[in-house]
């Protein structure tokens, strides 16, 4: 079995810090205690395009000027289950909406021709983590903007968003515990990580029962 984690981030300075890449290693952590292989895609190591509609992908099934796009969707395409893990941007990451566009743009020209066409990540147990710079206030909105804008997406690519539960049918999003100001021009955002730990490990367990 083998899972795949997609770090969102786009924030190079915070380099092994960043947020979305310490969630991804709290999930490889997770996976490795089961004995499941968990690769984790930084897309600050990817340079990626938008899609331009050219429609080549349709007979190949890749992009034809994407190298990066290509290697990642291979990747996926081998997978039991992903996990997305954004931040709330505006309001999500440019490379995760250039990942998704062309997974979409991949789906719907042969789901257009031929209805009864599944994808390559058709059925595929997708799972969604989204953060920002709020506490408990922001979480609804983050959902709304982040959790939702992917799950639409990665349902048109015939992905199986993973809800936590009812009221958090698109993933779940986790809160800072405080946010202090530097001398940076930057905040710094302080996590409970053992309360994100144990809120991740049930929603990784929920996930991995789907894979399974």
């Amino acid at each position: 079995m083998k899972i795949t984690c997609i770090s969102g981030s786009n924030i190079l300075n915070s380099k092994a810090e960043s947020t979305s890449l310490q969630l991804c290693a709290v999930i490889a952590q997770t996976a490795a205690r089961k004995h499941i292989s968990c690769e984790i895609i930084d897309l600050r190591n990817y340079v990626l395009s938008p899609c331009t509609g050219c429609g080549c992908c349709y007979n190949t099934r890749r992009c034809h000027m994407d190298a990066g796009f290509n290697e990642i969707y291979e990747k996926l395409t081998l997978s039991d289950c992903i996990f997305f893990i954004s931040p709330h941007y505006a309001p999500i990451p440019a490379k995760v909406s250039m990942l998704l566009e062309k997974m979409e743009q991949i789906t719907f020209l042969h789901w257009w021709k031929d209805n009864s066409y599944r994808s390559e990540l058709y059925h595929l147990p997708a799972g969604i983590i989204s953060h920002g710079g709020g506490a408990q206030w922001a979480l609804k909105s983050y959902k709304a903007m982040v959790n939702d804008t992917i799950a639409n997406a990665l349902e048109t690519i015939q992905c199986r968003v993973i809800p936590f539960d009812s009221e958090w049918n698109t993933g779940i999003s986790l809160p800072i515990s405080k946010i202090e100001e530097t001398d940076s021009i930057f905040p710094v955002q302080r996590y409970d990580w053992d309360s994100i730990r144990q809120k991740l490990e049930e929603y990784i367990e929920i996930v991995l029962r789907e894979a399974l």
